[in-house]
């Protein structure tokens, strides 16, 4: 199809519509400028899903050295980026089309400005003399996600776009972490652009702190060595520093305990002795009692969220002086008063720490501690059915210390957390912050992209498996040896679990009557499917899954009943537990 113009051509029939410049032949325009900004800016990888707003952008793609990844849909892309990030610690790039592909990406936006982690989100958007008019598949992303990003940019200039894909790369991986979202109009993607030096970023009005105050830090040194009762609190923010070497370095130089937030699992190998496990909603009885007795409480990037301190802050660690290390100052002292706070990056700061810091005696804290542990164990009957804590053990053994683990959101999230044994940082990834059912399998899927000789584990639930089950095609396009363990009940178990302890056995939309068979879903799709009933049946299963080359499934028929234990109940402090 002739457009027309000698120094253009069309694709294909929808490419050149009237009124609008068509794809031009060769040379530089805003789509190859794009995507040569991103590639210099280390982008190996995006996960898009391409339409009407971003066809130059596609057809240049075709001649870039950017690998491409199609999910099945736009949410999924950006989870997909998501945990990209999470697992290789770069920052995750995404891309959907104008109107609804933007709009389905919020949650995923949510769910990673919740958890702090570094996404450049670029939408397609109507051409720049439509904005504003209602056109075909116009929505304001920007206005939408305006509270859920670090920072958005509307490029209404082509010359604009190297300044504002390193400003949104900066802006997205210092300081706290967190999406930055890039808008940009087609007819800016088709525009001519002109080959310049890219620019350094100056961002003047932007302010982070790397360093933390030396006399605070000094200070926080001298609390910890006059503490008889301390405690570590870790958060997610030590594995977004790269600071685990040093926490475990801090733990064994002072003797220190340590419990970790859901987002902080792995900043410390859960299997070392200082380890007291996860505090919180549904952490383990000696890390709520460590935390509740304690003197001290050293606070390293976490921000003290309700599922921690059950919202009743006047109780969380009230016997104790409080030091909070946060690159975010917003976060010192906005839910718990931080009384030696230190502002700046947790590895920063913990490396100075260590120079400063001396061992306090604690021994008779330690014999507390262990006391505790020895009276309320993580435990579970086992009597002869098939349950998940047994699944998740065996798992662990099977794929070794190295395995990453993605989960969704729900019972089988929670069991993950308590019952897996991590060795390491950016292993376990999970939605923290938002709890978004659907994030587990396009997590798995950018997780094995980012780290594609790890072992990927998915463990989810017949509820939140179903609302991405299509991305097991992507599993298969992409040929991901991803390993599925479906912990399938019958029923959304966590609404359930509520409903049965809080709402009198009540039980209301809980229950999935009509759900597939998953071994034959998976079989439509290509992939090895197995069923596992009894407890004896699940070593042969992960062995079995572990010598197929590709994605398996295992489908996992574990009982209604089964419960998440310790739980603190809403309302209650996190000593009140019940179970454990």
């Amino acid at each position: 199809m002739s457009s027309g113009k000698e120094n253009y051509i069309a694709r294909d029939a929808e490419t050149c519509w009237e009124n609008e410049e068509c794809v031009k032949s060769s040379g530089l325009n805003g789509a190859k400028l794009l995507l040569d900004v991103l590639k210099n800016e280390g982008a190996e990888v995006i996960f898009g899903y391409p339409g009407g707003s971003l066809l130059t952008l596609y057809d240049a793609l075709l001649d870039s050295p950017v690998r491409h990844v199609l999910p099945r849909h736009e949410q999924t892309c950006v989870h997909a980026a998501d945990a990209y990030a999470r697992v290789s610690g770069k920052v995750g790039v995404c891309l959907a089309t104008s109107g609804p592909g933007a709009a389905n990406l919020v949650t995923g936006i949510a769910n990673a400005y919740m958890d702090s982690i570094p996404l450049v989100v670029i939408t397609g958007q109507v051409p720049t003399h439509l904005l504003g008019s209602d056109s075909f598949q116009e929505v304001d992303i920007t206005g939408m996600t305006f509270s859920i990003t670090k920072h958005s940019y509307l490029v209404k200039e082509v010359k604009d776009i190297p300044r504002i894909v390193k400003e949104a790369f900066h802006l997205a991986g210092t300081g706290r972490r967190g999406p930055v979202l890039i808008d940009i109009p087609k007819n800016i993607f088709a525009a001519e652009a002109e080959e310049t030096p890219f620019p350094q970023v100056s961002i003047k009005s932007y302010k982070y702190f790397t360093k933390g105050n030396p006399g605070q830090i000094s200070e926080a040194a001298k609390a910890l060595g006059a503490s008889k009762k301390p405690v570590i609190y870790a958060g997610g923010g030590v594995i977004a520093s790269g600071a685990c070497k040093l926490l475990v370095e801090l733990v064994e130089k002072t003797g220190l305990p340590v419990v970790t937030t859901l987002m902080g699992i792995g900043s410390v190998p859960s299997d070392h002795p200082n380890h007291l496990g996860m505090v919180g909603m549904h952490g383990t009885v000696t890390a709520n009692f460590a935390v509740h007795e304690c003197d001290l409480l050293l606070a390293v990037g976490v921000r003290f969220d309700d599922r921690v301190t059950s919202g009743m802050t006047d109780h969380f660690a009230s016997k104790a002086k409080v030091i909070h290390i946060d690159v975010d100052p917003a976060e010192i002292s906005k839910v718990v008063k931080a009384h030696i706070p230190i502002v700046g990056d947790a590895g920063l700061v913990l490396e100075e720490l260590l120079k400063k810091v001396s061992q306090p005696e604690i021994g008779e804290w330690w014999d507390q501690l262990r006391r505790w542990e020895r009276d309320y164990p993580l435990c579970y009957e086992q009597d002869g059915h098939l349950n998940p804590q047994t699944i998740l053990e065996t798992m662990a053994k099977a794929g070794g210390k190295d395995a990453i683990v993605t989960t969704d959101v729900g019972q089988h999230q929670m069991w993950a957390a308590q019952f897996y044994q991590f060795s390491r940082g950016r292993h376990f990834v999970t939605s923290a912050g938002l709890g978004t059912m659907g994030f587990g399998l396009p997590a798995a899927i950018g997780a094995q992209i980012a780290m594609p000789d790890k072992l990927v584990y998915l463990v989810t639930g017949d509820g939140s498996f179903q609302m991405n089950i299509q991305e097991l095609a992507t599993a298969v396009q992409y040929k991901l040896p991803i390993k599925i363990v479906l912990m399938n009940n019958g029923v959304l178990g966590m609404v359930r679990q509520w409903q049965k302890m809080f709402y009198n056995e009540r039980f209301s939309e809980i229950q999935l009557h009509a759900n597939p068979d998953f071994i034959k879903v998976a079989g439509a799709y290509g992939i090895k499917a197995l069923k596992v009933e009894m407890p004896e049946e699940v070593e042969p299963a992960l062995r079995e899954a572990l010598s197929i080359d590709g994605p398996v499934l295992i489908d996992c028929r574990i009982s209604p009943d089964e419960a998440v234990l310790p739980m603190v109940p809403p309302g209650k402090t996190i000593i009140e537990v019940l179970g454990g």
